[in-house]
C-alpha cells in the first residue's frame, strides 16, 4: 500500500512553511522562506502581495526537492492544505493584479475608526453577528480605512471591481490561475463582516460598513475540495488543495482539540487561545471573541478565543535590550535557581493588554522592586506572566461557557521552557500537553487536507497520531503560582486604574 503523503502550505507573517506529512502524520520534508513586512509609517505594517506567492512558491519548491532527494514519489503526495495568517488581506482587480499592498494584522493604521464605530449601533450588531469586537486587529475596520482614504480603492468598490481577500483566497486564486475564488469559514470569521450563523457573508454588516459593492470570495467549510494547482509547474500533475484555515485555528486541529472543552494556546510572539465549545456559539461577556473553531462538510465547531498581545516578545525585549541573559534557553535554569521572584511582577503591555481586558492604552511596567532583587528575579517574572495571562484567559472564558477545561494543549517556541510550562500546569490545575513539533498549524491543515482526500478515515484516526507528547502535570503544592498570580493581579490593578 502506498504511503500517501500531504503538502501543508503554512503561510504565516514572517515566512512560509512547505512541509510534508505522510499518512501517520510525521514529517518527512519541510522548507521555509521567509518573508519581509514593510513599514511606510508609524503603526502601519504592509507586505508585498506577489512576494506572498512567491515565498509560498520558493518554500514548496525547496520541500519537494527534498522529498524527491530522498527517493520520494511526487505522485505519493494526494493533496495539500493551507494554513495562513488571518486577517492580512489583498485587495485585487479582476485581471488578479493587486491595487495595494497587504494589509497585515498587526496594523494599527485604523484605530481612529475604531474609537468611532465603538458605543454605536454598528457595534452592537458586529458583536451580534460576528463574534468579535471592534478592534484594529481585525480585517474589516482596515478597509474601511483604505475606502476613506486611497481613492483608487474607493472607486474599485464602489464600481464592483475590487476582489477582497485574506491569505488563504489570494493564495488559491493565483495557484488556481484564476479559476477558484474562496475562503473557509474561520478566515471569513475575521473580517468583521462574515455571520458566524448563518455562514455567509452579512449584507446588513457589509451595508452599514458601506462595503456593499465589494466582491467576496464564497465561504466553505476548511476541509473542502477548493480547487486543484501545479504550483506553476512544480507538479507535473495538479494536486487537490483540500483545505484551508488560519493557523491559529489549524493548531487547534493538530494538537487534536476535537471535544468540547479541550483547548490549546499558541505561544509564540504574542498568544491566541482557544477553547472548543462546540456545536454550541457562545457570546463572551468577558472580553473574549466567539469564532468558528474548525469545520468539516458535516460538522462546523465553535470557540472562544482569547488574545494575548505580548508572550515572546517579553523575553526577546529582556533579551535584546536589556541584556540580562544571552539566549532564552538560559531563561528556566535562571527562574528555578531563586525560590520566588522576591515580589517582583512584570506586567507586560508593551502594545497595550488584549483578552480579557482590551486596553491598548497600557504601558509595561516592572513593579516590586527592591535592593534585594536582581536580574534573576525580573527573568523570573517575565516569564510567570505568560501562563498568568494565560490563566486570566481561562477564567473568563470558563465564566461565560461554564464548561470545565479538561485539559490544554500548547505549541509555539515558549513549550520547551519547562518553568513556565510546570507553571503553568500549577496555575490552571490541568495536564498541559505539547506533542513537540514546531510545525503543527502545518499539521492541522494536513489533517484536514487528509480527511478530505480519504487519507485519513475520521477524527478518531487523528486523535491517535502523535501520540509521543510532553505532559506537564500540577504538582501537589500549588501555593507558590497562586501568589504569585495574587501578587501580579495586585499590582495589575493598579496600572488598570491609570
Amino acid at each position: 500500500m502506498k504511503n500517501l503523503h500531504i503538502l501543508a502550505i503554512d503561510q504565516g507573517t514572517s515566512g512560509t512553511k512547505a512541509v510534508l506529512f505522510d499518512s501517520q502524520g510525521q514529517i518527512t520534508a519541510k522548507a521555509t522562506s521567509p518573508l519581509k513586512s514593510y513599514y511606510p509609517q508609524p503603526g502601519f505594517v504592509e507586505q508585498d502581495p506577489e512576494e506572498i506567492i512567491l515565498c509560498v512558491l520558493d518554500a514548496t519548491k525547496r520541500c519537494i526537492d527534498q522529498y524527491t532527494e530522498q527517493n520520494g514519489k511526487i505522485s505519493d503526495i494526494a493533496a495539500c492544505g493551507i494554513s495562513n495568517q488571518r486577517e492580512t488581506f489583498i485587495l485585487w482587480d479582476k485581471r488578479g493584479k493587486p491595487l495595494c499592498p497587504a494589509v497585515v494584522w498587526q496594523c494599527k493604521r485604523s484605530v481612529d475608526i475604531c474609537e468611532r464605530l465603538k458605543n454605536t449601533d454598528i457595534e452592537k450588531e458586529i458583536i451580534k453577528k460576528t463574534g468579535l469586537i471592534i478592534d484594529p486587529y481585525f480585517s474589516g475596520t482596515k478597509l474601511i480605512w483604505l475606502r476613506e482614504n486611497n481613492p483608487r480603492i474607493k472607486d474599485a468598490i464602489t464600481s464592483g471591481s475590487a476582489y477582497f481577500g485574506t491569505v488563504d483566497t489570494w493564495l488559491l486564486f493565483n495557484l488556481t490561475n484564476g479559476l477558484q475564488y474562496c475562503t473557509d469559514y474561520t478566515n471569513a470569521s475575521r473580517t468583521l463582516f462574515f455571520n458566524i450563523d448563518t455562514l455567509q457573508w452579512d449584507s446588513d454588516l457589509l451595508e452599514l460598513l458601506s462595503l456593499t459593492d465589494l466582491n467576496l470570495p464564497e465561504a466553505r467549510p476548511s476541509a473542502n475540495l477548493f480547487g486543484m494547482s501545479d504550483f506553476q509547474g512544480l507538479f507535473p500533475e495538479p494536486v487537490k488543495i483540500s483545505s484551508m484555515i488560519g493557523d491559529s485555528h489549524a493548531a487547534a486541529v493538530g494538537e487534536g482539540c476535537f471535544d468540547t472543552g479541550t483547548g490549546k494556546a499558541t505561544m509564540g510572539t504574542g498568544c491566541s487561545i482557544l477553547l472548543n465549545t462546540g456545536s454550541k456559539r457562545i457570546q463572551s461577556k468577558q472580553g473574549m471573541v466567539t469564532t468558528i473553531c474548525w469545520s468539516t462538510q458535516d460538522r462546523v465547531d465553535y470557540a472562544l478565543e482569547g488574545v494575548i498581545v505580548t508572550c515572546g516578545a517579553t523575553i526577546k525585549w529582556i533579551r535584546d535590550q536589556l541584556g540580562l541573559f544571552a539566549d532564552n534557553l538560559e531563561t528556566a535554569a535562571m527562574a528555578q535557581s531563586i525560590p520566588d521572584n522576591n515580589g517582583v511582577a512584570l506586567i507586560p503591555a508593551f502594545s497595550g493588554l488584549g483578552t480579557p481586558y482590551w486596553r491598548m492604552d497600557l504601558h509595561a511596567a516592572i513593579m516590586g522592586l527592591t535592593f534585594g532583587c536582581n536580574k534573576k528575579h525580573i527573568v523570573r517574572a517575565a516569564l510567570e506572566s505568560i501562563p498568568i495571562q494565560v490563566k486570566d484567559v481561562i477564567d473568563a472564558m470558563q465564566i461565560d461557557c461554564g464548561i470545565p477545561l479538561a485539559s490544554l494543549k500548547v505549541d509555539g517556541g515558549i513549550t520547551v521552557n519547562a518553568f513556565v510550562m510546570q507553571f503553568l500546569a500549577d496555575l490552571l490545575n490541568v495536564d498541559v500537553t505539547s506533542i513537540g513539533i514546531e510545525e503543527v498549524s502545518a499539521l492541522g491543515a494536513a489533517f484536514l487536507a487528509g480527511l478530505q482526500a480519504d487519507v485519513f478515515g475520521s477524527l478518531d484516526e487523528l486523535s491517535k497520531l502523535n501520540q509521543n507528547k510532553s505532559v506537564f502535570s500540577p504538582l501537589p503544592d500549588h501555593t507558590q503560582a497562586n501568589d504569585a498570580y495574587k501578587q501580579y493581579q495586585k499590582f495589575l490593578k493598579i496600572l488598570l486604574r491609570e
